[in-house]
């Protein structure tokens, strides 16, 4: 088996948080410096990994694949308050997801156990702030999305779409754990214009927090390492100011 090359993750420390962001419209953060964001710790972290186990096929992939699995939630922050809302769709404009854009899809909501771990509340008001500090609103829309990308057909794809940005404000991608795979590599590249990176978040709970109107993003496609076939699991946070997309469609 040939060697992958991976680039190292370009983690800045949090000190450099805000103004990496404001600079260059992405950052990544370390795991100990994501739990010290958050205010809690690695373990706290750890206690959310065994919901990945139970997420569940997507089954809209227009490709036919049955390599991903998921659970969505959607939650709004005001200030330090957050709040979850019903259950609803998941949605994209074909301008931002040309593959499976324009569809109301509707996933297996994310269990209340996973929700009520102290370390789901903490990332999301904390990634807030963060997004608060770049551009102050009064409210910010957020959508959780539990991925498990698996390679029991060969060959997993992060995103299908290829790169994309999201329609939103923000987006946080924080990676949960890689299990017997190669690939997956990152690349955030800038919307207008030539400049890019490619790295490979590796270590869990690792986070990748984009400005989605300055950077476009993909994933490369996962392969086994061996005979077995492995995973990799991600939490996606999007932060949008201007209400859920699709609320239009509704």
């Amino acid at each position: 088996m040939s060697p992958v090359t991976a680039f190292a993750p370009p983690a800045i420390a949090l000190s450099a948080l805000d103004a990496a962001l404001h600079a260059r419209g992405y950052a990544v953060l370390d795991a100990a410096d994501v739990a010290q964001l958050a205010g809690v710790s690695p373990l706290a972290l750890q206690a959310l990994e065994p919901s990945w186990q139970s997420l569940c096929l997507d089954d809209y992939l227009k490709d036919g694949g049955r390599y991903r699995k998921r659970r969505h939630a959607c939650f709004i922050v005001e200030g330090e308050q957050l709040r979850q809302v019903p259950h609803r769709m998941h949605y994209q404009p074909v301008q931002y997801n040309a593959l499976h854009g324009g569809m109301q899809r509707w996933f297996a909501p994310v269990e209340p156990a996973t929700i009520a771990q102290p370390a789901w509340p903490a990332l999301m008001l904390a990634l807030a702030r963060v997004c608060s500090r770049q551009r102050p609103v009064p409210r910010w829309h957020v959508e959780a999305h539990q991925f498990r990308i698996d390679t029991t057909d060969g060959v997993g794809r992060p995103t299908p779409e290829g790169a994309h940005r999201d329609g939103v404000d923000f987006v946080a991608v924080l990676l949960v754990g890689r299990h017997a795979i190669k690939g997956g590599e990152t690349r955030v590249f800038a919307a207008h214009g030539p400049n890019g990176q490619r790295f490979t978040l590796d270590a869990p709970w690792s986070l990748l927090l984009m400005d989605d109107a300055r950077v476009i993003h993909e994933s490369t496609p996962i392969q086994p390492l061996g005979d077995t076939a492995g995973h990799r699991d991600t939490l996606v946070l999007t932060f949008r100011s201007a209400g859920f997309l699709g609320d239009a469609e509704v």
